[in-house]
């Protein structure tokens, strides 16, 4: 049995609706899984929420639900939101499923069989927001804690921990020998800097019942719950053991946060060791957004709706924005501004032009039917494809689209060029209008299939416009030639309608 391609994103925690950040992330993920698909792998992609933990119960009992009653609810809007952004993934884990719980309450005998957990007394900070103790690190110069801890009480009690520290020299060494561990450079580096001048302290991994019940219970002693990160991390391997039909562990990609990275690149490796399984094979780091150069934040209105652009402007508009924008790492900055001027430029100007001019001058010099084929942007396209090709594989999904915009760019001067309009007025130069036309609807069909995992919805659309069955969904059809002389095309129509600014 061959070993699928595994690829996660991180489970959001239930305490608020879906935003930009959470869309993006889940773009990314997908946009992934299709390419691989499309590079003729076999994909599994996992998705999910993070149901656990205090601040689930304290919301849940303010607004008089029970915890699990709060998730179920919430739960349907954030498989909605994944139904809305047209998500391939072959599965949604709740940590509230048995399958879950199952396998964490597998996992912890697992550590505390092999040593890794003792009990000890505990007095220390404590955040309630971040369900986290703080140390005195964590203070600032003048003895306070920062706001984002909220509030900080002083706590006393019994707790098991999870020996880290004694872990801290084997992961050090395994990142410096896998250097695609980490991704990009920047996010290892980092986490290296924070290994190297930082003595890892071990991970308290309960709370007890009397504080805290919303949780799984620690097969060992039901007196505590387990700590909400060394459950919510083992989703990924839980979810991967639950289909043991298929084989899935290790992940390939977990596409994460850049918040969450201390989680992901040192606690979850080091758990991973103590279980026995074997390590994820990268951990792809991407930033945040900002909106018109500020934090994004709900109490001052500073937001983007996901779901509100994608009513007004279309799914692949906004999938387009958020991936040719801002490459898998560093912080973006939306302003509607820059989205609209995309829109206008790259998808309706660019792309939408090409296809629709293309299909339109067949449709009007030659009935819509394909011409013998010639070859003169063939070169232009295979290096597109080739391009491409290479960069999907290194998860680089901004450098293809970038890529894939030379060859929009190149087809749309060759028209220029060319200039068929006038061509057709002499009939001396038939043959070669028959060549600029094939060229043309060719290279529309090589980016329908260039653009199938970021555009899916596009692609489709100009593949019915071609006259094309089946979905443009294996890179290999990229190859230059595929639409045979004699064949007829379908009826041309606007991809990306202009939105014109309404008159003043």
């Amino acid at each position: 049995m061959n070993k699928r391609f595994y690829i996660t994103t991180a489970i959001d925690y239930v305490n608020g609706q879906p935003h930009l950040g959470h869309a993006y992330e889940k773009i990314i993920a997908d946009v992934i899984a299709r390419s691989r698909r499309s590079l003729g792998e076999e994909v599994f992609f996992l998705t999910g929420l993070d149901e656990h933990g205090q601040k689930v119960q304290q919301v849940a009992l303010a607004q008089g639900k029970s915890p699990q009653a709060y998730c179920d609810e919430l739960a349907v809007d954030w498989q909605a939101f994944a139904k809305k952004l047209e998500l391939t993934n072959d599965d949604f884990v709740r940590t509230t499923q048995p399958r879950h719980k199952e396998f964490v309450q597998a996992g912890l005998s697992r550590v505390m069989a092999a040593g890794k957990v003792y009990k000890k007394t505990y007095s220390g900070y404590y955040s309630a927001r971040e369900e986290t103790f703080l140390t005195e690190k964590d203070r600032r110069p003048d003895g306070t804690f920062d706001p984002s801890w909220g509030e900080v009480t002083e706590l006393q009690e019994e707790n098991y921990f999870f020996k880290l520290g004694e872990q801290q020299a084997w992961l050090i060494e395994y990142i410096e020998q896998n250097p695609s561990f980490i991704q990009p450079d920047y996010r290892r580096n980092e986490v290296l800097g924070f290994l190297k001048n930082n003595t890892l302290e071990d991970l308290c991994i309960s709370r007890p019942v009397a504080r805290l019940n919303w949780g799984i219970p620690l097969p060992f002693d039901p007196a505590y719950v387990t700590y909400v990160w060394f459950d919510a991390l083992v989703n990924y391997a839980s979810t991967a053991f639950a289909h043991q039909e298929l084989e899935l562990w290790p992940a390939d990609i977990h596409v994460i946060g850049k918040d969450i990275v201390k989680f992901h690149a040192v606690y979850w490796p080091i758990m991973l060791k103590a279980m026995d399984l074997p390590l994820p094979k990268q951990i792809l780091v991407h930033g945040w957004w900002q909106k018109d150069g500020a934090r994004i934040s709900k109490s001052t209105g500073n937001v983007v709706d996901p779901i509100a652009v994608i009513n007004e402007w279309g799914l692949d508009a906004f999938r387009f924005y958020v991936l040719r924008e801002l490459d898998i790492g560093p912080d973006g900055n939306w302003t509607d501004a820059g989205f609209k001027a995309r829109y206008q430029a790259e998808l309706a100007n660019g792309l939408g032009n090409l296809v629709n001019r293309s299909l339109s001058m067949l449709k009007r010099y030659r009935n819509g039917v394909v011409p013998v084929k010639s070859t003169e942007l063939a070169a232009d396209a295979t290096k597109a494809a080739d391009e491409t090709r290479a960069l999907l594989q290194q998860s680089q999904l901004q450098a293809a689209l970038q890529s894939i915009w030379g060859l929009v760019n190149r087809a749309n001067k060759y028209v220029d060029e060319t200039a068929p309009f006038k061509l057709a007025k002499d009939p001396a130069q038939a043959q070669r209008l028959d060549g600029v036309l094939y060229n043309l609807v060719e290279t529309c069909r090589v980016l329908a299939v260039l653009l199938n995992p970021f555009l899916p919805g596009t692609t489709a659309k100009i593949y019915t416009q071609l006259g094309l069955s089946g979905a443009p969904d294996k890179l290999a059809d990229a190859a230059w030639g595929g639409l045979a002389a004699g064949h007829t095309i379908g009826e041309p129509a606007a991809l990306f309608p202009r939105k014109d600014e309404p008159k003043k």
